[in-house]
């Protein structure tokens, strides 16, 4: 769309200069969008609001925030009691983080079943997981920062992982600390990067959302759309259907800020961090607990650090491990059991990262882990090759005006008058 064929002349002029109006145009009603898209569609939008709350938010936090030792839990409490509508504030971003990645996880889940990772969209899935990567970052830094027992023993425990990667690993922990223990250098830099690291999430989610206008959204029957027959228009299609998933996320995130604030996170955290006192229980907030059990499955310091750094490295590879040309899980019967059989066995890591490591925790939590990697490295590429799938629609449209059958004629039979 051209700027003259706008009506206001001052956005004639913009659009002119800064064709902004007619990119959003294109994205609104010129995007070619599968007509068949589901509300699993609405993780992504979700989770770009997610992260516009935990910038403003984060940003207004950062004006009463005290990055010292010294006054950074004081001026947390500070914030709760004193600054006008702070516990609010604070409570929406900490459990916008939560809900952040509950988004997120699905959203990958998502992808993982439809096979939306699959080409061409392999650097779309390859973005996202370093937008998953650096939100792992962040949340991390963040949570360091109230300066509770948990902040700063959860930050001596992760910090100190690196120390077993050989040579350099001592430098690489001195480096963090930005001395030889976890104190104020520490908590000025967590501030720091913590406050820049949602900017280059924001980066790298335009450069997502580019990646996914080159070819269009995946569908759930993954396949490409082959016509004006398959597509509709973004707006007001999936408009509606984003601000009723915003409108049924906002009003459960309300629920939880309002009535369970601190149901998500851990309540040594409301105690001073002590160096002299170490929590019975160190565990890092819920949405890390299916990596913390695989980082103590091992007994071997490196080991354990070697496979937590493996189980997200091994999803940048998933485009290639998984080589089965049909994309969506419905026309792929073995991959949708050992699909379903994965999803339990992640929830299970996460619950097991919750408890103590020792007895049967330990046997269970090694069994899940090797589980969580022979999908990825066996499983996946055993079925590529030997996998029976089931005939794949000619369109989209098919499936949608009359059911999933495999040729036009049946598709569009006429229904039977009794």
């Amino acid at each position: 769309m051209s700027a003259n064929q706008f009506k206001s002349p001052v956005v004639r002029w913009i659009d002119h200069r800064l064709p902004v109006f007619s990119m959003l145009h294109h994205t609104a009603h010129d995007y070619p969008t599968p007509k068949n898209l589901n509300y699993m569609w609405n993780f992504g939008s979700l989770a770009g609001l997610s992260l516009a709350i935990m910038i403003v938010t984060g940003i207004v936090l950062a004006m009463s925030y005290t990055a010292h030792v010294d006054y950074a839990f004081s001026s947390v409490e500070r914030i709760m009691r004193d600054v006008n509508h702070g516990w609010m504030i604070r409570y929406i971003h900490m459990n916008t983080a939560s809900f952040f990645f509950i988004v997120v996880y699905l959203h990958m889940f998502r992808g993982l079943y439809y096979g939306s990772y699959k080409a061409p969209r392999e650097l779309l899935w390859i973005l996202g997981v370093v937008i998953f990567l650096l939100m792992m970052a962040t949340a991390f830094m963040g949570y360091v920062l109230p300066w509770g027992q948990m902040s700063f023993w959860g930050a001596t425990v992760i910090t100190n992982l690196f120390s077993a990667i050989p040579y350099v690993g001592e430098s690489i922990v001195t480096l963090l600390w930005g001395g030889f223990s976890v104190d104020n250098a520490t908590l000025n830099r967590f501030f720091s990067l913590h406050y820049l690291m949602p900017f280059i999430i924001a980066g790298v989610v335009v450069l997502h959302i580019v990646a996914l206008h080159r070819f269009g959204s995946n569908n759930p029957i993954g396949i490409d759309t082959r016509g004006p027959q398959d597509t509709i228009s973004f707006h007001p299609y999936y408009t509606i259907k984003d601000v009723f998933g915003i409108a049924v996320f906002l009003l459960l995130l309300a629920v939880v800020v309002f009535f369970f604030p601190n149901a998500m996170g851990h309540p040594d955290n409301y105690i001073p961090a002590n160096a002299m006192q170490t929590p019975a229980h160190i565990v890092p907030e819920w949405y890390f607990l299916p990596f913390y059990a695989i980082l103590r499955a091992v007994p071997d310091k490196l080991g354990g650090v070697l496979l937590m750094f493996g189980a997200i490295a091994v999803l940048f590879i998933l485009p290639w491990l998984d080589k089965s040309p049909v994309r969506s899980a419905r026309f792929r019967p073995l991959f949708r059991i050992f699909f379903w059989i994965f999803f339990v066995n992640a929830i299970a890591l996460g619950y097991l990262g919750g408890k103590p490591a020792e007895g049967i925790y330990v046997i269970l939590s090694r069994v899940a882990t090797a589980w969580y990697f022979i999908h990825f490295l066996i499983i996946l590429p055993i079925l590529s090759t030997f996998e029976t799938t089931k005939p794949l629609p000619k369109s989209i449209a098919e499936p949608v005006l009359g059911g999933f059958s495999s040729t036009p004629k049946q598709a569009y039979a006429a229904p039977r008058r009794s």
